[in-house]
């Protein structure tokens, strides 16, 4: 494993790293896979060896991406339908406590891809920590 490889900083831009989140890919390389098989996601990079998870409980901040994405999406689906087609409370309710139900599953590996994608943007601890250990700033 290329450990010590550093990538040049117009790769590891916010849009790189937004794409990679959204393609489930590591946020350092893009080119790993996060996920190994359906919600078993890998310990480490395949290709550069970046930990996924630092700590434990490290993840615990893509339960409030993928919650505010779902809350976007039931409500702002149910007042939209409301608006476009009139539908009823009943209908309104309905729909929404639906997506509500189903949403956090499917957006369940993305939020994590998101979460480690926007961590990696912020801190980049992995890539410091790197260089300082191989004696370079």
């Amino acid at each position: 494993m290329a450990l010590d490889r550093a990538l040049p900083l117009a790769t590891s831009g916010f849009g790189a790293i937004l794409a990679r989140a959204l393609r489930l890919r590591c946020p350092r390389c893009g080119q790993g896979r996060l996920y190994l098989r359906g919600f078993v996601m890998a310990e480490r990079c395949p290709a550069c060896g970046l930990a996924f998870e630092r700590e434990q409980g490290y993840f615990v901040g893509a339960i409030y991406v993928n919650y505010g994405l779902t809350v976007v999406v039931a409500l702002g689906g149910a007042w939209l339908l409301d608006r476009l087609i009139g539908l009823s409370l009943a209908a309104q309710l309905t729909i929404a406590v639906g997506v509500a139900a189903a949403l956090p599953l499917v957006l369940f590996r993305h939020a994590r891809s998101l979460w480690l994608g926007l961590d990696f943007w912020v801190t980049r601890a992995d890539e410091r920590s790197e260089r300082r250990r191989h004696g370079r700033r």
